[in-house]
């Protein structure tokens, strides 16, 4: 599995549904395409929401983005992530 760092900006019309059961739904699809949630927060700033996910492959993470998008009618951008150490590894060699 392979992390990803999810940032998400509501339009109007998502503000106007927020509510815990769609995030159970949301949470939901993450799980049906086989990516698990480690964390979600509400932010302030340039985004309002922040999901660090784990997904097998980047095709599944490109999936969730796209269906949260349409579920929620969130704007999702998908970043992959790695560790620091791993950063590091990567650029010793």
């Amino acid at each position: 599995m392979s992390r990803y760092i999810m940032v998400g900006k509501y339009s109007s019309e998502a503000i106007d549904e927020i509510s815990s059961n769609r995030t159970e739904k949301a949470i939901r699809l993450i799980r049906e395409l086989g990516g698990d949630v480690n964390v979600m927060y509400a932010v302030l700033g340039g985004f309002d929401l922040l999901l660090i996910v784990d997904f097998p492959k980047v095709e599944t993470a490109m999936k969730a983005s796209l269906g949260l998008a349409m579920l929620t009618g969130i704007s999702f951008a998908t970043y992959p992530v790695v560790n620091i150490s791993d950063f590091d590894n990567i650029l010793a060699k």
